[in-house]
């Protein structure tokens, strides 16, 4: 029968430590100011602290400072990763503030985000296979679904019923 190994408890965090974790980190993911200072919170908070108060806010800031981190860059990339999957402004919205980004970085990506919305929103439907790009249904609870299922992807009510309700995806020109 195997003896279990007890696990072996990690030594506190130093500010030597907590630099190269940190450092680690932003080699490894794409991140923002405050998405690194969490992370560096949630180590002190479970390693704990050995020496002056630690201050992951401050590392963060330096680590923007010194290039590794780049919120607008992240926000940008994140945006349009989000917009090709299809989802649509208010999602995108969201991401970017559980992510951290300034509110300035959001407002100045809305236009673009705006720009691109019936494109995400028809790219959504396709893959979802709602409207015109699923089997024709006369059904309301099912239109009622994928309406639904629009609007939790984050597209506007109005473009939503337009897609759910078209019959034939020419009436989209050439977009998505």
């Amino acid at each position: 029968m195997a003896m279990r190994q007890e696990r072996r408890t990690l030594p506190p965090l130093d500010a030597a430590a907590l630099e190269r974790m940190a450092l680690r980190y932003v080699e490894r993911f794409a991140t923002t100011r405050g998405k690194l200072a969490d992370y560096l919170h949630r180590k002190i908070r479970e390693r704990g602290w050995d020496g002056d108060a630690a201050d992951p806010q401050a590392l963060a800031q330096r680590m923007a400072d010194l290039g590794y981190v780049d919120d607008r860059l992240y926000a940008e990339s994140k945006a349009a990763a989000l917009t090709r999957r299809g989802l649509g402004a208010r999602r995108v919205t969201m991401a970017l503030r559980h992510a951290h980004i300034g509110e300035a970085d959001t407002e100045d990506l809305a236009p673009q985000i705006h720009e691109q919305a019936e494109a995400a929103a028809l790219t959504f439907a396709r893959r979802k296979r709602i409207g015109p790009f699923g089997p024709p249904n006369d059904d309301r609870a099912v239109r009622d679904k994928q309406l639904a299922a629009m609007l939790r992807a984050g597209h506007a009510m109005d473009l939503s019923r337009r897609i759910v309700a078209a019959r034939d995806e020419s009436e989209f020109g050439e977009i998505g």
